[in-house]
C-alpha cells in the first residue's frame, strides 16, 4: 500500500503567503529607500515649470514658500510664462480647516492664468 501526501494546503498557503508578500514589498520599497539618481550627460532638463501655492489655517496664500496674495499670483505666473518656455503645472497644498471655496478660488486662478494641470497635495493616512 503506497500512501501519498496530500500537498494541496500547502500550495493555497504558500500562494497565499506570495501573495502578501508581493504587495506588501511594493509598499516597504517605495517609502523606505532614498535613492541618489546619478547624473547624465544626455539627459533632458525638465520641461515643467512647477508652481507651489499654499493655503495656511488662517486663509493666507504662499507662492513657493513666500507670502502672497492673488495678484502676486497672477503676475507671478505671466511673467514666468513670458521668461521661460515651459509648461507650469500648480501643486495646491490646503490646511484641512480651509474652507472648500478658497481652494476652488485658487484653482479658478491658476486656470484663468492658462494652468489646465494642477495637482492637490494630500497625506497619506497611516493605517
Amino acid at each position: 500500500m503506497i500512501t501519498e501526501i496530500n500537498v494541496t494546503p500547502l500550495v493555497d498557503i504558500m500562494l497565499v503567503l506570495l501573495i502578501i508578500f508581493m504587495v506588501t514589498a511594493s509598499y516597504i520599497v517605495r517609502d523606505s529607500i532614498d535613492v541618489k539618481l546619478p547624473e547624465a550627460a544626455t539627459g533632458e532638463k525638465q520641461k515643467v515649470s512647477i508652481l507651489a501655492v499654499t493655503i495656511d489655517a488662517d486663509g493666507k496664500l504662499r507662492l513657493n514658500g513666500k507670502a502672497a496674495d492673488e495678484n502676486a499670483i497672477r503676475r507671478f505666473i505671466r511673467e514666468e510664462s513670458k521668461r521661460s518656455k515651459k509648461k507650469m503645472e500648480a501643486v495646491i497644498a490646503a490646511d484641512k480647516r480651509v474652507s472648500h471655496g478658497q481652494v476652488v478660488r485658487v484653482i479658478d486662478l491658476v486656470r484663468a492664468e492658462g494652468i489646465y494641470k494642477f495637482a492637490i497635495n494630500v497625506l497619506k493616512p497611516d493605517k
